[in-house]
């Protein structure tokens, strides 16, 4: 009975760090995006790439993470070694970064570190949408958590 609850504690949180860092960065990410196409000439076709940023963002960061959470459920090595998903996350935090400097009236570390908490954050909480939406969860949590076979306490 305890563990169950732990579980759903477990799944409300996920989904608390999901909702909040998601909201955040997509309505952060809309905005600068917004400010930054504007900035640039009309008919300049770059002036949509701000505009595609967060749909991109979305399917990267989730498609990452169902890829790293099917191979968590199937006991395989871990995808982030493969380039493909770490280049899509490298693509999404870089192209992030850029729009939320590029959006600013004047440019400084400080808003390159802003957007970079906020991308981090947003990138996270993407990331761990298949865990939290998976029916495999609470198998997972006991496997990790039981002790292994050659343990002393086990």
């Amino acid at each position: 009975m305890g563990g169950r609850r732990a579980l759903r504690g477990l799944r409300a949180v996920l989904w608390v760090l999901i909702v909040v860092a998601v909201l955040l960065y997509l309505g952060w990410l809309a905005w600068v995006g917004y400010r930054a196409g504007h900035r640039l000439p009309e008919g300049d076709t770059a002036r949509w790439a701000p505009v595609l940023l967060p749909p991109a963002a979305v399917v990267f960061c989730v498609m990452a993470g169902w890829t790293w959470w099917t191979s968590v459920v199937a006991r395989s090595g871990s995808p982030l070694r493969e380039r493909w998903v770490l280049a899509t996350l490298v693509f999404t935090a870089a192209a992030s970064v850029f729009c939320g400097v590029a959006g600013a009236d004047e440019p400084s570390m400080s808003v390159g570190l802003l957007s970079l908490v906020f991308t981090a954050l947003g990138m996270v909480g993407l990331f761990f949408i298949p865990v939290a939406c998976s029916r495999q969860l609470p198998d997972v949590v006991h496997r990790r958590s039981a002790p292994a076979p050659g343990d002393p306490g086990a």
